[in-house]
């Protein structure tokens, strides 16, 4: 008999979701994935100045702030075709390197390790075995039997106290959770380790931008970084070098940890490779632009459609016709006013109705890419790369693939990566590559300061009439894009198609399921009291719903009034 499942909130990702599914035969037949709250930002955006937009745009999220500066000052610059100077680049790709690390060691430790691993069993591990399973991975120095000892009894004193704090609400004893109780606690250390090494790369954000969240240093045509080697409050050498030393502090806990440890997973959970595809179109864009002007790039970009990596389509640039003509967002299962439209000529008003499964069901619109969905995130970064021999994910992938399967114990391919595992897999290969690319930027930026360069600004000049630009990122859940339209210096229409709308879509005018509700579909459903299994695969695509959100009160009734003195 089937039964339907509401997950209300769904927790352990930024902002607020809501997934119901239909379960028959132990198997999800049906999805809806919404999102509860609006985000109306765009609105707020229209009629300022195209120069402070990015000081907005970045609350469109409380976590990931950064990625929304950085694609709204590219959004006016490529309106105005105005390359910016060369250091301002590598100190924005540093920011962008450094909040992306962040990002990924959090979601795969803090955000989804609980889904798999069983924190009540870790009483019955023998820490000396915890530690030859650590030391068979790598030679990381955290993995000692004192750590382990440590950590276990840091455990057992929560579970005796019956007050398990954040770790109160698991699906703990799902026989979905099989992993022996020596795994249980070499990753429960990792999980607490991971803590310290999310915070040090994040010092890098501090630094350059200022403060984080909510960087200070951007500026339409560069950043408000000056460079002066003899001065104490500008960059200098005592800060190039603090920011080589906190990339540094985190390359061997990328190396010697996040990826074994997402390797092993991958391998001792070999079926999770087999759920949770989904969409098997893919969307990536070229980021960490090597030159001033954006005409290299050091991460590639393109599509794959029907998973088929022959398919691959490269996308060079914001001003690659394939990418500015292919986009638009469906409204018409979203709680919006509108139907199929283009993001220049796109809107943001509010249609609000009740959850309805055949009508307007989510604040989320359901972008396409030449009508069709597309799943973005690492996973897509991965196979655009891959598919286009980009040597360094060839490098990090192959080397991630042959672990695998070495503990899965049967060949894991590239192809496997389109999966629920797959996602998680990609988080780690994609970190590996930022943390080596990390160091030739800082190269980059270091070596143009020691042959006298230090320019980090050129200031803009709006023409008279209307422009339009895109500036995009490949941000650490995906393909996000900022479409402004400027007219005599004024934004006349903003519009932000952010990672999570790609992947959390509602259905179109086609009734074409997004990447969340399709690779729902087919999932394992044990216990249909316990859904530990929807939220393995929700979880992989790291949801961030877009996490500044505005209280709406659809009778018209003003809620709140801040006032700022």
């Amino acid at each position: 008999m089937a039964t339907r499942l509401t997950i209300d909130p769904v927790t352990r990702i930024e902002g607020h979701l809501r997934v119901d599914v239909v379960v028959d035969g132990g198997q999800v037949t049906d999805s809806r994935v919404s999102c509860t709250m609006w985000r109306g930002i765009e609105t707020i955006l229209r009629g300022r100045d195209p120069r402070e937009a990015w000081v907005f745009a970045q609350r469109f999220c409380g976590v990931c702030t950064t990625v929304h500066a950085m694609a709204s000052v590219r959004a006016v610059e490529d309106a105005l075709e105005m390359p910016i100077p060369p250091n301002a680049q590598y100190i924005r790709n540093l920011i962008l390197i450094a909040h992306a690390l962040h990002d990924h060691i959090v979601h795969f430790y803090q955000l989804s390790a609980l889904d798999w691993i069983d924190v009540t069993t870790i009483p019955k591990a023998d820490p000396a075995k915890a530690t030859a399973l650590g030391e068979s991975l790598s030679e990381w120095r955290g993995n000692s039997r004192p750590e382990m000892r440590k950590v276990q009894d840091k455990v057992k004193a929560l579970l005796t106290s019956g007050q398990l704090g954040i770790f109160q609400n698991g699906y703990w004893g799902h026989p979905a959770m099989h992993l022996e109780p020596e795994a249980n606690l070499l990753l429960l250390a990792h999980y607490l380790q991971a803590l310290d090494f999310q915070r040090e790369v994040n010092k890098v954000v501090a630094i350059l931008g200022a403060k984080t969240p909510h960087i200070q240093n951007l500026a339409v045509g560069g950043v408000m970084n000056a460079i002066n080697l003899d001065n104490d409050a500008t960059i200098n050498m005592d800060r190039l070098w603090a920011v080589k030393g906190h990339f540094d502090a985190v390359v061997d806990f990328i190396h010697q940890v996040y990826l074994p440890d997402a390797c092993a997973l991958a391998g001792l959970y070999p079926d999770w490779f087999r759920y949770g595809a989904g969409v098997r179109n893919y969307l990536a864009v070229p980021d960490l632009p090597a030159d001033g002007a954006s005409t290299t790039y050091d991460l590639p970009g393109g599509t794959i459609f029907d998973g088929d990596l022959h398919t691959v389509h490269p996308i060079n640039s914001p001003r690659d016709a394939w990418w500015r003509d292919g986009v638009t967002e469906d409204l018409t299962h979203a709680w919006y006013e509108g139907g199929v439209q283009q993001p220049w000529k796109g809107e943001t008003i509010p249609a609000y109705t009740e959850f309805q499964d055949d009508g307007k069901y989510s604040w989320v619109k359901a972008p396409r890419f030449q009508g069709r969905p597309m799943q973005v995130g690492p996973v897509a970064n991965v196979l655009v790369g891959y598919a286009q021999a980009h040597p360094l994910t060839r490098k990090w992938t192959d080397l991630a693939l042959a672990r695998v399967s070495a503990a899965a114990g049967r060949p894991v391919t590239v192809d496997d990566l389109q999966s629920t595992m797959g996602r998680y897999l990609a988080r780690a290969i994609r970190s590996a590559m930022l943390i080596e690319l990390a160091s030739r930027h800082w190269e980059l930026l270091a070596n143009g300061i020691g042959h006298g360069d230090v320019a980090t600004y050129v200031p803009p000049t709006f023409p008279k009439g209307t422009v339009e630009g895109v500036g995009f990122h490949e941000a650490p859940r995906g393909t996000l894009s900022h479409w402004v339209v400027v007219e005599n210096g004024i934004l006349r229409n903003y519009q932000a198609v952010v990672p999570t709308t790609w992947n959390a879509s509602p259905r179109d005018s086609y009734g074409v399921a997004g990447p969340y509700e399709a690779s729902l579909l087919g999932n394992p459903v044990a216990d249909t009291d316990k859904p530990l299994e929807v939220l393995r695969t929700v979880h992989s695509f790291d949801p961030c719903m877009a996490c500044a959100c505005h209280v709406l009160d659809t009778t018209g009734r003003t809620v709140a009034t801040v006032k700022v003195l």
